[in-house]
């Protein structure tokens, strides 16, 4: 690993990340604001283009065209349609050239706030408290996406600019699909290497692997009668918690030590089945016609999601000729993530770069962290071969109550992302 930098050049990058401090709070706050769930992501993505547009940059739409993505590995099918919904993306292009080309990568979605009334604040209008910002999205991920736009900005402050090409893209359905990541990436020319700032798990962290994930959705049909005559019924809900007890019997086999990729050694419980939405019935007094459930399940390294999608469909066939189901009807549907899992390139430059400057600009050292969630990193490192440093602020109860990041974690990685942008890249002189 070459060190491209200067000491001047070193002291500027980091001054300027000083002085827009607090812009980047501003910025977050801003972003924040937005409240961008699944379908409405449009006021976050037109956030994104005004904040392209003040980094001197040209913002333009790349739409997620599913007829166009179906047959990609990384495909997912999706839950809602694409329209007005495109990704945001930016280009820059340096005066010089030759540099190394980046790609800085983001997305804008959000999950539900969950019960809004048990927040602190408000979810979407963030507060600051103790030097933290709380607010849904706050930490994931829209500091990191702060902190790559400002790290660009303060590379501008400072009176340079990468020499090589920058590629700067928010992307939808990063939560749900991946498949905003996708279109983005197969729009925009292959990087030499990619940067995501996802959060740390309540410490600042660099991603070293993720598990795959599988969304699936069991539709239980029964059959409805009065309470006063149960037994001649069938209780949709009732049958679905009995597949739904099946499920958490797979995820306790997913967990045996022997199925473990020596990547997740030692991390507790790393395959996980969950059970994030029911609904069903119709009247407290009537046996349940209908209940849907559905579910994410992890996959561990060493298998696919091809593979899981086979032991879910092999489970729920298996689970509807169960006597105790009583002759319901079970149809399963897959939406949603269909994503295999992921070991990270530590090894690359890119990341030796990252920590390199992590350990330069805060003293300290990124904390290894294999997901039992996933990103879109996936996408380049198994579909394009592009190494991927994954690494981002500090975050505290994401996907949770009072979700929230600590301000000096995401200055900090401000200016991990500059100094590692600046060497990556080489740097030239600012136009002026």
């Amino acid at each position: 690993m070459t060190d491209r930098l200067d000491g001047g050049a070193r002291r500027a990058i980091l001054d300027a990340v000083a002085a827009l401090e607090t812009e980047s709070v501003e910025t977050l706050l801003r972003l924040t604001r937005c409240p961008s769930t699944l379908g409405n992501e449009q006021s976050a993505l037109a956030e994104m283009a005004r904040i392209y547009e003040s980094l001197g940059l040209t913002p333009r739409r790349v739409p997620v065209v599913p007829a166009a993505l179906e047959g990609h590995p990384g495909f997912s099918p999706p839950l809602i349609a694409y329209e007005g919904r495109d990704n945001v993306v930016a280009e820059y292009a340096p005066r010089g050239g030759g540099g190394r080309s980046l790609c800085l990568q983001g997305h804008v979605d959000v999950v539900p706030e969950g019960a809004a009334d048990m927040w602190q604040t408000p979810p979407y209008q963030p507060a600051i408290h103790d030097g933290r910002i709380y607010g849904r999205g706050a930490g994931d991920m829209k500091a990191g996406i702060v902190s790559y736009c400002m790290a660009f900005r303060a590379l501008r402050l400072a009176g340079l600019a990468p020499a090589g090409p920058v590629q700067m893209a928010s992307v939808i359905e990063e939560e749900c699909t991946g498949n905003g990541a996708l279109a983005a990436m197969l729009a925009l020319p292959k990087p030499d290497a990619v940067i995501i700032p996802e959060p740390g798990p309540g410490y600042d962290a660099l991603y070293t692997a993720e598990v795959g994930v599988v969304w699936a959705w069991v539709t239980v049909s029964g059959r409805p009668a009065h309470v006063r005559d149960m037994q001649a019924g069938v209780n949709a809900i009732e049958a679905a918690a009995a597949i739904a007890a099946r499920f958490k019997d797979y995820e306790s086999r997913q967990n045996r030590a022997e199925r473990i990729h020596p990547a997740f050694h030692g991390v507790n419980h790393p395959v996980n089945v969950n059970l994030g939405t029911i609904e069903g019935g119709e009247w407290n007094s009537s046996v349940a016609t209908r209940c849907r459930i559905g579910l994410r399940v992890g996959v561990m390294m060493g298998y696919t999601a091809a593979q899981t999608r086979a032991d879910i469909e092999a489970l729920v066939a298996d689970a509807a000729r169960d006597p105790a189901l009583r002759g319901a009807q079970v149809r399963l549907d897959f939406k949603g993530f269909m994503a295999d899992p992921c070991v990270f390139d530590t090894g690359a430059e890119i990341v030796r770069l990252a920590r390199h400057s992590y350990a330069e600009a805060t003293g300290g050292s990124l904390r290894d962290y294999p997901a039992t969630g996933l990103t879109d990193g996936r996408h380049y490192a198994l579909h394009q071969g592009t190494p991927v440093a994954c690494f981002g602020p500090d975050a505290i109860d994401i996907h949770g109550i009072d979700e929230n990041v600590g301000l000096a974690s995401m200055h900090g990685i401000t200016r991990t992302i500059a100094l590692t942008m600046a060497q990556w890249c080489g740097v030239e002189r600012a136009a002026t």
